[in-house]
């Protein structure tokens, strides 16, 4: 007599479902009311970027939603050298993806220059807006960010894992902010 299989299914190598089970699409979340997402943020997290690299710590963004369905921006740091670092810029939206914004620091004279503007993607949301994660379509840039000036450990690793399913280098990620 014939032994049957123990696993009937047919086989799947488990890296193929490993892989498959254990990745994110890097996508801007479906909605995102600006009103709600409007008012200062505090920056937990992020991947190194060179227009950053004189903030040492208390990282600021605070936006404030326009007549013209743009945002405000307005970005603030405690420096390396003691003192305050600004910067002020607009978002605007895309028109077929709520939660992918373009950004620009840039003066508004060379808004209609491509480069000026970069990706501001929110790819996790809270649904009662306690805190986001941006990314962008390069993964090359991402923070975490929270209303409050710090964050649960838990909750960071959580969105860490997440952003690292998705494709982000988070090996790389700064801590700006307080875990508590």
């Amino acid at each position: 007599m014939g032994q049957r299989p123990l696993f009937p299914l047919p086989f799947v190598p488990l890296p193929t479902l490993a892989c498959s089970a254990l990745s994110l699409p890097n996508e801007p979340v479906d909605q995102v009311d600006l009103a709600r997402y409007s008012g200062e943020w505090h920056e937990i997290a992020h991947l190194p970027q060179h227009f950053q690299h004189h903030c040492a710590d208390r990282i600021t963004a605070t936006y404030t939603e326009r007549t013209d369905g743009t945002l405000a921006m307005s970005n603030a740091c405690h420096t390396c050298d003691g003192g305050k670092g600004h910067a002020r810029g607009v978002a605007r939206r895309l028109a077929d993806k709520p939660g992918a914004l373009r950004v620009r620091y840039a003066p508004a004279w060379l808004a209609w220059l491509p480069f000026v503007w970069a990706d501001y993607w929110i790819i996790e949301l809270d649904s009662e807006y306690q805190w986001a994660v941006v990314g962008s379509p390069s993964k090359k840039s991402m923070w975490v960010l929270s209303r409050t000036p710090s964050m649960s450990p838990e909750l960071f690793d959580r969105l860490r894992l997440r952003s690292g399913l998705r494709g982000y280098p988070v090996d790389k990620l700064v801590i700006a902010g307080g875990l508590d």
